[in-house]
């Protein structure tokens, strides 16, 4: 999901309009990690197409952040290619930053995680 802030100013609290989302089916053998570097992924592919140039990426899976952070390895063979992807997509954004969410605190991901896999 792609959201901007409804407003000017760098008020955290500000109201956000969803711009875009997408679901996809990412195989049923997959992890939830690799699930989410693909929703990653498909998000940082929209926001270059949008020519957005700062980002907040907000995620629920801790170890995704960390290693998009750079302050966790990635380990796990089936993540290394996902991760070179989302870096080097990284490298095209002018800001961003990453930073953990609850999935409580994520309830519209959650959503279209579910519907990607009915």
């Amino acid at each position: 999901m792609l959201y901007v802030k409804n407003g000017q100013g760098q008020d955290q609290d500000q109201e956000l309009t969803e711009i875009w989302s997408h679901t996809e089916f990412v195989g049923e053998k997959q992890t939830n990690n690799y699930a989410e570097y693909m929703g990653l992924i498909l998000g940082l592919v929209e926001a270059n197409r949008k020519c957005l140039p700062n980002l907040l990426v907000k995620g629920d899976s801790l170890l995704v952040i960390k290693q998009m952070r750079g302050e966790y390895q990635v380990h796990a063979p089936h993540l290394q290619p996902l991760y070179q992807k989302a870096c080097d997509l990284v490298k095209t954004i002018g800001s961003i930053q990453f930073q953990h969410v609850y999935r409580v605190e994520n309830k519209r991901a959650d959503a279209l995680a579910n519907l990607a896999v009915i």
